[in-house]
């Protein structure tokens, strides 16, 4: 059995209101976590962000499970959700979503999303996976157009090639087979406007640092609103740690 502390932030940045929106519940044994970036005209990013959250999270109390089926199915329908919620609202309204199922006593993990919003894996104080964007960036690096530091230079970056609520339908990357998880694993689920400012080298100097969840996001954080950059978009991360739970609370955020 696995314990799990975690921790989560979300900031306005430099804009008029925040479209990010975050969120985790447990059902048992089984932990879902949500991050999701909206966009639209008039409050409808800040909507469809709380929709996904909304959705992702019910459903999973609802009916919890840990698995790619699972994790795909969710999206999908907080996709719908913002696509019902389209018809009633005047302006565009879309959004990312990326979320993590956790299961602690048969210690596996995995994970799903459409977006640019991100999931990274640190084993051993290493970042040892990230999720690939649905952007347009991306599919330029793909076709060997730029390296990865286009995600963060490009001046088109935050053109987005799947979202939830595009008419057109959605793309859903899910990480496949379940992940076996060993204590001391560690998860960061966060928007673009976090990843944009804080590279991976210092998501893991700043995991070395930091003595609990709260206290890496905090440092992480420092790092967004030290950058000069102007007009910092909102910012919002999920951080988790998993620890053998002999002896512990099972799911305890930590001081």
């Amino acid at each position: 059995m696995l314990a799990l502390y975690s921790a989560e932030q979300s900031h306005i940045g430099a804009r008029r209101r925040n479209e990010d929106a975050c969120g985790q519940v447990r059902v048992g044994e089984c932990v879902c976590l949500c991050v999701s970036d909206g966009a639209g005209g008039h409050g409808g990013g800040d909507v469809a962000a709380r929709i996904v959250v909304e959705t992702v999270l019910g459903m999973f109390e609802a009916s919890p499970g840990v698995s790619s089926a699972v994790a795909a199915r969710l999206i999908e329908a907080a996709h719908g959700a913002v696509l019902v919620a389209k018809q009633d609202h005047v302006d565009d309204m879309h959004a990312t979503c990326a979320l993590l199922l956790i299961d602690l006593e048969r210690r596996e993990a995995v994970w799903a999303h459409a977006g640019d919003s991100r999931v990274y894996f640190f084993r051993a104080g290493e970042v040892v996976f990230q999720t690939r964007d649905h952007s347009l960036v991306q599919t330029m690096i793909d076709a060997g157009y730029g390296g990865l530091e286009l995600t963060r230079t490009h001046p088109q970056r935050s053109l987005l090639t799947s979202a939830i609520g595009n008419l057109e339908g959605i793309e859903v990357s899910v990480s496949g087979e379940v992940l076996p998880l060993h204590a001391g694993d560690c998860f960061l689920v966060c928007s673009d406007g976090w990843w944009e400012h804080v590279h991976e080298t210092q998501m893991v100097t700043t995991l070395a640092e930091a003595a609990s969840m709260p206290d890496w996001l905090e440092r992480m954080a420092r790092v967004v609103s030290a950058d000069p950059a102007p007009r910092h978009d909102n910012y919002t991360a999920i951080a988790v740690r998993l620890q053998d739970a002999a002896g512990r609370s099972l799911h305890s955020l930590e001081p």
